[in-house]
């Protein structure tokens, strides 16, 4: 899932955890992580709304909002409240772990 600022509230409105992936192109830690995440949003669809933030494209606001420096960080949100976050690269069980955490 992409998320932006555009689609942003519609999302964390859905009233399930969220777990964003600011990323950027250029970004080799973003690009390792990157499958991790996308098989862990697959596996959690239907609890936890899990997408990736490109920084690059439409997401200033968002970029802003959580004060994001460096990529990648992953946040954990809970009632669009930050509860967690992960910076820089991590392993799937890590981030697995997190999500666990949200439910």
């Amino acid at each position: 899932m992409v998320i932006n600022d555009s689609n942003y509230e519609e999302i964390v409105a859905q009233g399930k955890p969220v777990v964003l992936d600011f990323w950027a192109t250029w970004c080799g830690p973003c690009k390792k992580i990157g499958p991790s995440i996308e098989a862990l949003a697959e596996q959690y669809k239907e609890q936890v709304n899990i997408g990736k933030v490109n920084i690059e494209d439409d997401a200033e606001d968002l970029v802003a909002e959580f004060g994001i420096r460096n990529v990648p960080t992953v946040l954990f949100l809970k009632g669009g409240e930050v509860v967690d976050k992960v910076v820089g690269a991590a392993t799937k069980d890590v981030f697995e772990e997190k999500i666990k955490a949200l439910l």
